[in-house]
């Protein structure tokens, strides 16, 4: 086991996992300190750094694409306060931090843990229900459905029309967006058949943030809800599906509506399918049979993109 402990916080690796716990200091962000206790697998790790300062040094963890829905909502934009997986390490405790950092390596390279993309989140994401209020508003999550609320700062395009609730089956994406400079951030929920990008100030599907202390929190919001929308890779792996689907539709009614003169085009004797192409449907079929099994793709989705691989079988 490996453990540092710092006035920014505790990591401890037990060989399977890192349990990081946020510190008690003042410089300890306000987004960790709720976020509390995170246990990262050690599969969700794609490497780890320490970089030696003057003052201080910094302990990174690097996930792996799509581990963590925090991190996807956030879009790499937590600023070193809020960032849970950042740690600040003061210059007598280097030695103890370069040890963590090679005992961590030691077990990506024995259990052979891939450094790529994964398709299924390997963190739970924020607890709920839960709710915070920044910026123009208040959002609400209890696991089913967000609910906006507007404060007087708000603008009356969403004032008037009173709080707004949205049924997680509704919404497509969740973004969180800091503050930067003269550009105010947001939180903003992309919902089906909603009309074009509106700027956060007058959407009534976003909150406006001015850049104060309790808008990183929205990003807990953004994060409880995306660890509850499909991950990323099941909705690129239906959209192939869907393109693929569109292509050989649109093809059969190029040949079904004939050559010139109206006569029928004599039909293509298509080529023999490689081997390797068969191959690569067949794991294709596999990984969505797992992405269904775990709930990731609907009994509709599943069924849909299933179709369209055994289609081009």
């Amino acid at each position: 086991m490996a453990e540092i402990i710092q006035k920014d916080g505790t990591w401890v690796f037990d060989g399977d996992a890192l349990r990081l716990t946020p510190g008690r200091d003042k410089n300890v962000g306000l987004l960790r300190r709720e976020l509390g206790e995170l246990l990262v697998p050690l599969t969700a790790l794609a490497g780890i750094s320490f970089e030696q300062g003057k003052r201080s040094g910094r302990l990174r963890l690097r996930l792996r694409d799509g581990a963590d829905p925090l991190l996807h909502a956030a879009g790499g934009r937590l600023a070193e306060p809020h960032d849970p997986y950042r740690l600040v390490v003061e210059p007598d405790r280097y030695g103890v931090a370069e040890y963590f950092v090679d005992e961590v390596r030691n077990a990506l390279l024995l259990d052979q843990v891939p450094a790529g993309p994964v398709d299924a989140y390997l963190l739970p994401g924020p607890p709920v229900p839960l709710s915070v209020s920044a910026g123009d508003g208040v959002a609400s999550f209890d696991g089913e459905r967000v609910r906006l609320e507007w404060k007087w700062q708000a603008e009356e395009a969403k004032s008037a029309a009173g709080p707004r609730v949205l049924p997680l089956a509704d919404i497509v994406a969740v973004e969180w967006q800091p503050t930067v400079g003269l550009d105010n951030g947001h939180l903003r929920f992309t919902v089906r058949a909603a009309p074009g990008e509106v700027p956060p100030k007058y959407d009534p599907n976003a909150v406006e943030l001015w850049g104060f202390k309790r808008d990183p929190l929205m990003a807990l919001v953004a994060a409880a809800v995306q660890a509850r929308l499909p991950h990323p890779a099941a909705r690129a792996a239906l959209e192939e599906a869907r393109t693929g689907e569109e292509a050989r539709t649109g093809e059969e009614r190029s040949v079904a509506a004939g050559g010139p003169g109206g006569a029928a085009a004599p039909a293509a004797v298509p080529a023999p399918a490689a081997e390797d192409d068969h191959d690569a449907l067949l794991r294709r079929l596999r990984e969505l049979g797992e992405l269904h099994r775990s709930g990731v793709l609907t009994d509709e989705e599943f069924a849909l993109a299933k179709q369209a691989v055994l289609k081009r079988m």
